[in-house]
Order: C-alpha cells, then sequence, then structure tokens
C-alpha cells in the first residue's frame, strides 16, 4: 500500500426524519477554522443552524455546571473563547454494529451538544471515527474483506443509527485514515521532546517520562500490570509504555513514516486529530466510562508531551450500560445492537429510555424497563397528539387572546425547571420529569368537563403545546410528526 487511503464520507440515511438540507459554514475558534457541518430540518424540530427553545435570552441564562472527571467534582462552565465551544466525543471503532452502550455515549453528547446551541453559544463538535485498529483488520480477515472497506460500510451503518436516534451530526467527523501526515507529525514531536522511543520500527510512549500520568485516572503505575490493559513485550522499557506506531506486519494496511511502514497505536489518533480541529487546548473531551483509562490517560500523556501547553478544561464520562449489573459489551458477548431494539420499540422510546437516567451513572437495560420508557414516551406524544388535532379542527374558530394567567404560570414553571436541571450537569430526568404538570393540564383542558369550560382553551392549548415542543426538540425527542409516534405505538 504504502499511501494514505481515503475514506469518503457516506450519505447519511433518513430514516424517521423529514429530509434533511446541508449548509456549510465556517468558524473560526482560538484563531484556527474549522468546517461546521450543520443540518437544518424541513420541519419544525430546527429551524436554523442554531436550537432556540424557550425564548431563552442572555440574560436569562443560567450558569451550566458540568462534572470534571479531571476534578471529581461539579465545576462551573467557562469556555476558553467567550461565545464558543470545542468538544471532541471519541468515535466508534466501525467493525460491526453498534450497541445499547454506544447509544448512551452518542445520545449523552448530543443532548450536550444541543443544549449548548440552545444557550447560543457558536459549538465546534468533532467526533471521530477509528477506521484503523486491531478489531477491524481482524473482522476483515474473518470476513475476507479489505480493512478500509469494512470500516467504511460500518461507518455508514453508524450514521444509520445515528439517524434513528435523532442524533444530530457532528461539526466535524474525521478518520484516522485521512490523518496520517497529523498523527506522524504529533509522534514525532514527542520523539523530538524526549517523551518516546524507537524499537524495530515500533515507536513507544515512555510513561516514565511523564510524572503526570494517572492524573485522569486516579491509578499508579505499579497498578498497570501488564497483560491486562496493556500490551506485554519484553522490549518494552516499562510494561506501561504504549504503542504509539506499529510496525507492519505482513497482510496489514500499511503507511509510510520516517520510522517504516506501519500504522499507528489505538491513542495517538485522538490526540491527533483534537489538534488537528480544536487546537492542543479545547473545552471539553468526553466518552464512555471506560475510556478514562488507558485511553484519555494515555491522551493526556501524548498532547502534553507534543505540546507543554496542551490542556482540556472539561473531562465528561457517561456511565455503563448494564445488563445484570455487568457492562454491556461486545467482549462479553452480552450486548444488543441499537438495531435489535428498535426493531421492537420506537427509537425515540429508546432515546427516552436513556436520558431517564443521569448520565453519569450506570443504566440497567431489561425489557421492563424499556417497555416502561416506551409507555412514558407514547403517553407525552399522544398527548401532543391529541392536543394538536383539536387545535387544528377548524382554524377559522381559533381564539384571539392573550394566554391565561395559570397557563402562563405553568409555562414559566416549565422553563425554569427545564434549565435549572440542564444547568445542573445536563440532569435529562429532571427535565423529562418538569413535563409531568403542562402534560396534565393539556390533558385536563382536553377531557374533563372543568376543563372543557376554560376560556381562552385553544390558546391555552396552543401555548402548553408550543413549549412541551421546544423541550423537546433540544433533548432530541422531536418526531417528524407525533401521528407517526403514534402508529407506530398501535
Amino acid at each position: 500500500m504504502g499511501m494514505i487511503l481515503k475514506c469518503s464520507k457516506p450519505l447519511l440515511v433518513s430514516i424517521l426524519s423529514a429530509p434533511f438540507s446541508r449548509l456549510n459554514c465556517v468558524i473560526n475558534l482560538q484563531n484556527r477554522q474549522f468546517c461546521l457541518s450543520v443540518r437544518t430540518h424541513r420541519n419544525s424540530e430546527i429551524k436554523s443552524s442554531r436550537i432556540r427553545c424557550c425564548s431563552v435570552s442572555s440574560q436569562q441564562k443560567s450558569e451550566l455546571w458540568l462534572y470534571n472527571t479531571m476534578s471529581r467534582e461539579k465545576e462551573k462552565f467557562k469556555p476558553r473563547v467567550p461565545g464558543k465551544v470545542g468538544i471532541y466525543v471519541c468515535g466508534v471503532t466501525a467493525y460491526d454494529l453498534s450497541h445499547i452502550g454506544h447509544a448512551r455515549v452518542y445520545v449523552t453528547f448530543d443532548v450536550l451538544f444541543r443544549y449548548l446551541r440552545h444557550l447560543e453559544y457558536e459549538v465546534c463538535y468533532v467526533r471521530n471515527f477509528t477506521d484503523v485498529d486491531d478489531k477491524i483488520i481482524a473482522r476483515a480477515n474473518e470476513l475476507g474483506e479489505e480493512p478500509l472497506s469494512l470500516s467504511r460500510r460500518y461507518c455508514e451503518e453508524f450514521h444509520t443509527d445515528m439517524e434513528f436516534l435523532h442524533c444530530l451530526p457532528p461539526s466535524v467527523e474525521p478518520r484516522v485514515s485521512d490523518h496520517m501526515p497529523q498523527i506522524i507529525d504529533m509522534i514525532n514531536k514527542i520523539l523530538e521532546n524526549g517523551c518516546a522511543y524507537r524499537i524495530d520500527g515500533d515507536v513507544y510512549f515512555s510513561v516514565d517520562k511523564f510524572p503526570a500520568y494517572g492524573k485522569l485516572s486516579g491509578r499508579k503505575l505499579e497498578d498497570n500490570r501488564a497483560g491486562e490493559r496493556v500490551a506485554v513485550d519484553s522490549r518494552k522499557k516499562n510494561s506501561a509504555d504504549f504503542a504509539l506506531w506499529k510496525a507492519a506486519k505482513q497482510g496489514e494496511p500499511f503507511w509510510e513514516s520516517p520510522w517504516g511502514p506501519g500504522r499507528p497505536g489505538w491513542h495517538i489518533e485522538c490526540s491527533a486529530m483534537s489538534a488537528a480541529y480544536l487546537g492542543y487546548s479545547f473545552d471539553i473531551h468526553g466518552g464512555g466510562m471506560d475510556l478514562v483509562f488507558p485511553h484519555h490517560e494515555n491522551e493526556i500523556a501524548q498532547s502534553c508531551s507534543a505540546c507543554k501547553h496542551s490542556n482540556v478544561s472539561y473531562w465528561m464520562h457517561n456511565g455503563f450500560v448494564t445488563v445484570d449489573s455487568e457492562k454491556m459489551s461486545k467482549s462479553l458477548g452480552n450486548f444488543f445492537t441499537i438495531r435489535q431494539v428498535i426493531d421492537l420499540y420506537h427509537s425515540l422510546a429508546l432515546r427516552f429510555f436513556l436520558l431517564g437516567t443521569d448520565y453519569r451513572s450506570p443504566v440497567n437495560f431489561s425489557n421492563v424497563r424499556l417497555e416502561h420508557a416506551s409507555d412514558r414516551a407514547f403517553y407525552i406524544y399522544q398527548t401532543l397528539h391529541d392536543c394538536e388535532a383539536f387545535i387544528s379542527q377548524d382554524d377559522a374558530t381559533i381564539e384571539k387572546g392573550s394566554i391565561p394567567p395559570h397557563i402562563q404560570t405553568i409555562n414559566n414553571k416549565l422553563h425554569q425547571d427545564f434549565v435549572e436541571s440542564m444547568s445542573d450537569d445536563i440532569n435529562t430526568p429532571d427535565a423529562l420529569a418538569a413535563l409531568s404538570d403542562p402534560l396534565k393540564t393539556i390533558n385536563d383542558l382536553l377531557h374533563t368537563s372543568k376543563g372543557k369550560k376554560q376560556d381562552s382553551r385553544v390558546v391555552a392549548l396552543t401555548a402548553l403545546e408550543k413549549i412541551i415542543r421546544n423541550v423537546l426538540t433540544v433533548l432530541g425527542l422531536m418526531p417528524s410528526s407525533y401521528l407517526e409516534v403514534y402508529r407506530f405505538h398501535q
């Protein structure tokens, strides 16, 4: 091979949503240029490249607090550049269909992305694809397929799953195979700074050269026993040292480098791609809790060794999806793919299920809990469908006038509760709970004798439906139509 093989970006398949149009714009963040790929719905979900909800003004913004894995406490969010936010989230290794654990990661950070845009930040959200990896090569050999062809196919499948889950596309979606020059350049810097060494075409990072190693995970070097999360190799100076570059092996894809043909190690790719699009210092780095060690710990060591000014302000990690209190994973064989679940439940029921638990807590997957989430989601959409149908019965009869005071009070409370919940480390369970009273009020106005006699009934219903719809939009729970979900549940 001896060359960089380009992976073309697949066309995204719209499954449940209305058609998308693509808007490309360029933003400047920390004096770097970023291609911001923004999609806008032709329906009511997103009217512009910025999500707006509840008429939030700059004066109404609540301080956002986020839990930082590095400090192990909630911290007030303050972006490095006022009004702009850079986020990097580690993407999937593309060799198989994604499971519910993956869904939780990307739904979690999709909500963060949406909420920051709702707060009128200009967000550059980078989410990578690992398309060069041992697992990809092993799977490709099993199937008799070229590794990059296999990964390209599963990148397309991943995009389809994200469409199902109503996850917005990131601003930038880099792939390892397209960024070999940046990876090689970063490895060179680490070598020049004396923090890595070469052995027979391989390049290893020397953890002994980075005294702060372990500061994110809290682990000590003596905890890193060879054979657990570090490769056994007697040539290494320290058993915890990890590969930055791997010499080419027979039958594997490779790229030319100053150290001979080979391919990058797993950890270096994210350091190089985050630096390429966000700079060495940026606001938020996220991923699943399983990435705290070794992946994110190694990213910190690499990035700081390449540039002493490297810094991530906030490290965010979501909890595991468990099955019988054991982490769901492909290696354990106890996983359910996203496709398997949405064959039985509406995709928004799955998203509702995932958002019903605080993102940092483990969520135990079970049919009973998913069924409960599905019923609750259906209640919301059925209520809003009934409300919409009533309002649209006869446009000519729509009342004019101001929103009744008690309805305005309910709306104001929903707005306040929503902002307070989301500002408290993206507390989606409480944000969803805040919908209960407004939904009950809609049902009372539609179905009870007392409600049917209320003055300005249509005006009240219109106001309630609007604010609930806007909250659902920020949470990524707004369907293409209420009727579509209603019919699915029948």
